[in-house]
């Protein structure tokens, strides 16, 4: 358009354009990001130039309105649409000024409070100068608002519902307008003949007529889905990737498709989320591009009558589906979704460990402050505190002392500070927190006889820092053949003893050969991937298979399953941190997942392995210099072994006093530094100044963490390396160690081990 003016533009789009031009597609497509700022509670959750959304929701609807409350609902945040709903008590508790305080800044909840304020009266146009929204949706989302007064104020009939369903209202949403069950709502709706109608999307942009398999639904009156009549299974996909439910679930859903498809089966896949395999029309048989909702997963198996419904793959979301769907009659493949339950609920998993022998770390529950207190003092400090079903280690903690304690259970819950907290409807877990212990993971599948092992994965970070964010490594390198033996036997013996059919993970804690077991998960995990590339086996599709009844053995027979020697290798999986996105936040890693991805680094040795997934991960490590150490009390003897080999590489290091005259003590050079904030040799200044060139800090308790806070926010304005665990420590030192040139160095895994 250079030399033209816009006028110019407009005549000429004008005379080209035919007086009955329509758009070619008759369906509106709307996305949206899924945001985790409850992850970084330091950064201000207003949206700007710098991305920090984890992942994304996509809807299709017949209007905008619809494809709009769909893709709102498929984030899974705790909303079913444009307000109206049991999430909209915040706005609804919220005064004008506040709402138009939201509506000026822009925040992931912006959309609600103008939707609140629409219904409260505010004159569109005011809304569009204060947020700077086009008109146009500031109008799409008045029709939403106007449609709710509706509701609320006219007598319940068939027409009503469906003209609110047409706008994209959901039963959960009718449900609330109108006082009654959800259940109720759709049991009624269904009565009176309003039920979802599928229609094709068109892949072919209108050129010629399109027959894909990839559907949306709507309520309309002609149904386009195309049922094949052979046997049917339907895969729930993981929905909007976030912190503690990512892209490795969708990995295991698309290999539960292949796998399906090679069996003879006609592959189902439901799922929201644009960035995936699984959402390509050609991944499965026939995708359903739709939320994962009990109402909208319903839908979908009314229309195909699978023969089961794979719940295990696609992380917490599709587990929370499973006692609906098979509430309305359908098959849940492979794990009941009760022993699910079992290994969720602590009272239930703890009763079942103790009557098979397997130890736990001390542990109890507690539903008030006080009743919470009185665990601590039988246990003892440190302790993991946590809520009942959380995912990605959700406001999980680690606390030293009693005021630490309550105070955590207090923000836990946003009561003020004295107040007593009601935790009777979820209580929270504690157990007692196992200092210096190595934790592990396992990654199995069980077909009710045999159990097959993909790895035992040792986690490079001690016990306490969310599995999700620790590196780890296969075969494990400090864990003794008795310890992998008894590692091995315990998850047999839970598998067994849950009933479990298809996967299962359990993660371990190590200490002295003593071997504790932390959690069990009958489920795919986040391992699942690394694992399989790790060793060669496809541990989704075997799972899958053995979901559908068939055996190990059988696998076995039909070439799934071989045996895979990794003797001679190391693999290793690096966690891949959003610190420059949230610099606000402390990025010392805790029981609480905040990892947004991972990479994967494989050599003939540990070092090189670990270097390489470094390097892939993207820290650019000194190869000498200056290195600053502090170390809590807890960490110096095991924190000796990196520092030892920093000094053996030529490094310079250091330290702040008393870690300086403990290194000193052990024959290691050390020049120790002042206080924080006071002296020339505060380590700070000497970070801003360029005079370290790593940081290794590891933090324990409150004042702990608040010195160290500076200096590791120092080091991340620096750009420098900041390593804040111990054995993080000691494996950024060995990475050094390794032979450099191994690092660039390239080899075939099936030439140089015989796989085939």
């Amino acid at each position: 358009a250079v030399g033209y003016t816009l006028d110019e533009i407009a005549n000429d789009i004008t005379k080209a354009t035919p007086a009955s031009f329509e758009p070619a597609l008759d369906y509106v497509v709307v996305k949206v990001p899924r945001f985790d700022f409850a992850k970084f509670p330091a950064t201000p959750d207003h949206l700007g130039t710098t991305m920090r959304s984890v992942g994304e929701a996509m809807a299709i609807g017949r209007t905008f309105p619809e494809a709009f409350q769909k893709a709102l609902r498929s984030l899974e945040t705790g909303r079913s649409g444009l307000n109206a709903d049991p999430g909209e008590r915040d706005v609804l508790e919220s005064g004008d000024a506040a709402l138009w305080a939201k509506v000026a800044c822009p925040t992931p909840d912006r959309p609600f409070a103008v939707a609140e304020l629409l219904r409260r009266g505010a004159d569109p146009h005011e809304i569009h100068v204060a947020s700077g929204i086009d008109p146009w949706f500031i109008d799409q989302m008045c029709q939403i608002v106007e449609e709710r007064v509706m509701l609320e104020s006219e007598a319940v009939t068939p027409t009503m519902v469906r003209r609110a369903k047409r706008m994209g209202f959901s039963d959960r949403q009718l449900a609330y307008l109108w006082g009654m069950s959800e259940a109720e709502c759709r049991r009624t709706r269904l009565e009176w003949g309003i039920g979802t109608t599928f229609k094709t999307v068109d892949t072919c942009a209108a050129e010629f007529e399109a027959a894909t398999p990839y559907f949306y639904g709507a309520f309309e009156d002609e149904d386009e889905s195309a049922v094949s009549g052979r046997p049917t299974v339907v895969v729930l996909g993981s929905g909007p990737n976030r912190i503690g439910q990512g892209i490795e679930f969708d990995y295991c859903c698309v290999h539960a498709a292949m796998a399906l498809r090679d069996a003879g089966y006609d592959t189902v896949m439901i799922n929201c989320n644009p960035e995936t395999v699984s959402t390509d029309y050609d991944t499965s048989d026939r995708l359903y591009f739709e939320p994962l909702t009990v109402e909208d997963v319903l839908a979908v198996l009314a229309v195909e009558l699978p023969e089961a419904v794979v719940v295990q793959l696609g992380g917490q979301t599709p587990l929370n589906l499973a006692a609906d769907i098979a509430a309305a009659g359908y098959r849940i493949a492979g794990t009941a979704p009760d022993a699910i339950d079992a290994a969720e609920d602590r009272k239930r998993f703890s009763l079942l460990c103790r009557d098979l022998g397997v130890p736990q770390p001390p542990h109890g529950t507690a539903v008030s402050v006080a009743e919470a207190v009185e665990v601590a003092d039988q246990l003892g400090f440190p302790l993991l505190v946590r809520p009942s079903y959380v995912l990605g280690g959700r406001a999980m903690r680690v606390v030293y002392a009693v005021d630490e304690l309550a105070g955590y259970l207090r923000e836990l819950h946003g009561a003020a500070p004295g107040s007593e907290v009601d935790l009777s409807s979820a209580p929270v877990l504690i157990d007692r927190f196992l200092e210096a212990a190595a934790e592990v993971d396992v990654d199995a599948v069980f077909d009710g006889v045999e159990l097959l092992v993909g790895g035992i994965m040792e986690h490079v970070e001690e016990a306490g820092v969310h599995s999700g964010d620790s590196a780890c490594v296969v075969p494990p390198m400090s864990i003794s053949a008795a310890a992998q033996e008894e590692i091995l036997r315990h998850t047999e013996a839970l598998a067994r003893g849950l009933g479990v059919v298809g996967l299962i993970n359990i993660q371990f804690a190590v200490r002295s050969d003593e071997v504790f077991v932390l959690e069990a998960n009958p489920r795919a995990s986040r391992t699942v991937p690394f694992i399989s590339k790790a060793t060669g086996v496809p541990i989704a599709k075997v799972a899958t298979r053995v979901m559908m009844g068939a055996s190990i053995e059988a696998l076995r027979l039909e070439g799934l399953v071989a045996d895979r020697p990794t003797a001679g290798f190391v693999a290793v999986k690096e966690a891949v941190m959003p610190w420059n996105r949230f610099p606000d936040d402390d990025n010392v890693l805790g029981p609480e997942m905040r990892a947004t991805g991972e990479v994967m680094g494989i050599a003939g040795d540990f070092g090189t392995a670990y270097a390489k997934a470094l390097l892939a991960a993207g820290h650019r490590i000194p190869s000498s210099g200056t290195v600053f150490y502090s170390l809590a009390d807890s960490d110096k003897r095991a924190g000796l072994v990196g520092a030892r080999r920093f000094a053996e590489l030529g490094f310079r290091i250091l330290a702040t006093l008393g870690t300086a005259r403990f290194l000193a003590d052990e024959g290691i050079a050390a020049t120790h530094v002042d206080k924080v904030g006071e002296g020339t040799w505060d380590p700070v200044r000497l970070i801003e100044e360029g005079k370290v060139d790593m940081v290794v800090n590891t933090p324990r308790g409150r004042r702990a963490r608040g010195d160290g806070r500076l200096i590791r926010r120092a080091a991340r304005r620096a750009g420098i390396p900041c390593v804040t665990s111990v054995g993080g420590g000691i494996a950024v030192a060995t990475s050094l160690q390794s032979d450099r040139d191994g690092v660039l160095a390239v080899s075939s895994l099936q030439e140089r081990h015989g796989w085939t």
